[in-house]
């Protein structure tokens, strides 16, 4: 889902910057993190001079430079994000204002954080011989060493670096796991650009004639790269539970449908579940559906459904402990929200609830569309923007 018009040039600001951006993938494809990364070059491309460093490249936008980065070794990953990092240092150690890394790469001026960091996986809620095991077996592995040590260097305190968090539950968990960093950490969460209209029947008649969905009855949406973590498995399990002309659009990862096509086929759902694979732009899937779900058993933010939100969709939505944007929503106001992802019981009654009760479904969407109005593109890229600026002052006044 791209970014509409950017920021127009302003005298307001001290000058052009020339700025590098880091994301192994730069498509809107990738997932949250590469469209969070896309929608904030594309504001600010008019504003500074950007360059994308990224060893797979689907996007074109005015005024940006695409510089593709080698990957002799796609596999194991660890190596290949070793290779990323030092490329990308090696491409960017002179001539840039201000460098911005979405990967895990000891340098970088602004470090976004997309995912819960690795330290906080391998030892959170973990004591005594279990913590003692657990650090037996990052010391054995060079690929957690790797990761690990590639965190260390990227959280580590120094003039002129900030961290960024898509999201206050984020934040507490970055501050504990990497106490230095506290200081430098600022939330910009993800955002979303507002649909030009709202959808109509006919619309909505005519994109699911598009995607291949069923012109008539109620229609569930599940988008997400990662079925398994996101919730697809108790989303099918509910759907089982659900009326037969209720039918789930599943947006994401194609390598993964098989599994997933084979697992609706034992639940005798395979006329009611459509795999749209990959999509560059979700927004007809938006248009399309009456609901969107994600149980998530873990997301730092869940950038989808603000983009829900923002088409005035009902939401049903794991927990602020599952997922980050939670913590922003109200129960019954603009979500439903789930206590436990992996209840399908209280999953499908959720999701009856939202087909069954127009007027219910009418208030969320209604509080889902009003809370999206605040989390506009145009002003989380002028945080950014006062980042940038804050970062350069600090590094040139460390310079004397």
């Amino acid at each position: 889902m791209s970014a509409s018009a950017s920021i127009p040039l302003s005298a307001t600001f001290p000058r052009k910057l020339r700025i590098a951006v880091f994301n192994r993938t730069f498509s809107p494809t990738g997932g949250g993190a590469e469209r969070y990364s896309i929608a904030l070059v594309e504001q600010l491309a008019a504003r500074h001079e950007i360059h994308v460093f990224a060893q797979e490249v689907d996007h074109q936008w005015p005024g940006v430079s695409y510089h593709l980065v080698s990957a002799p070794l796609r596999k194991p990953r660890w190596i290949n994000q070793l290779w990323f990092a030092t490329a990308t240092w090696w491409a960017t150690r002179r001539g840039f204002d201000v460098v911005h890394s979405h990967e895990n790469t000891w340098h970088g001026d602004v470090q976004t954080v997309h995912v819960l960091p690795v330290r906080y996986s391998l030892f959170h809620g973990r004591s005594g011989w279990h913590r003692f095991l657990r650090g037996v077996k990052v010391v054995t592995s060079p690929r957690l060493l790797t990761y690990l040590g590639l965190e260390h260097l990227r959280y580590a305190a120094r003039p002129g670096r900030q961290v960024v968090v898509t999201s206050d539950s984020l934040r507490t968990i970055m501050a504990a796991s990497y106490p230095a960093s506290s200081s430098r950490l600022s939330v910009i969460t993800p955002g979303i650009t507002l649909p030009q209209a709202p959808v109509t029947p006919q619309r909505k008649g005519v994109v699911r004639g598009l995607l291949g969905l069923p012109a008539n009855g109620p229609c569930l949406l599940f988008v997400a790269n990662d079925f398994r973590k996101k919730g697809l498995p108790a989303v099918m399990a509910a759907l089982a539970h659900l009326p037969a002309e209720v039918v789930l659009a599943v947006v994401g990862n194609a390598a993964q449908i098989p599994l997933f096509r084979e697992r609706a086929n034992d639940l005798k759902l395979g006329k009611r579940v459509f795999f749209l694979g990959s999509l560059k732009d979700v927004g007809p899937a938006y248009e399309a559906a009456d609901c969107l779900v994600h149980p998530t058993l873990e997301d730092t933010f869940a950038m989808v459904v603000l983009e829900a939100m923002a088409h005035g969709l009902p939401v049903v939505v794991s927990a602020s402990t599952y997922c980050g944007i939670s913590g922003l929503l109200t129960q019954g106001a603009n979500a439903l929200i789930l206590n436990d992802p992996q209840d399908v019981s209280a999953l499908a009654r959720s999701l009856l609830d939202v087909l069954a009760q127009p007027a219910l479904a009418t208030r969320l969407g209604r509080g889902a569309a009003d809370f999206a109005t605040h989390y506009q593109w145009r002003e989380l890229a002028l945080r950014q923007e006062a980042l940038y600026f804050a970062v350069l002052v600090e590094k040139t006044e460390n310079q004397f």
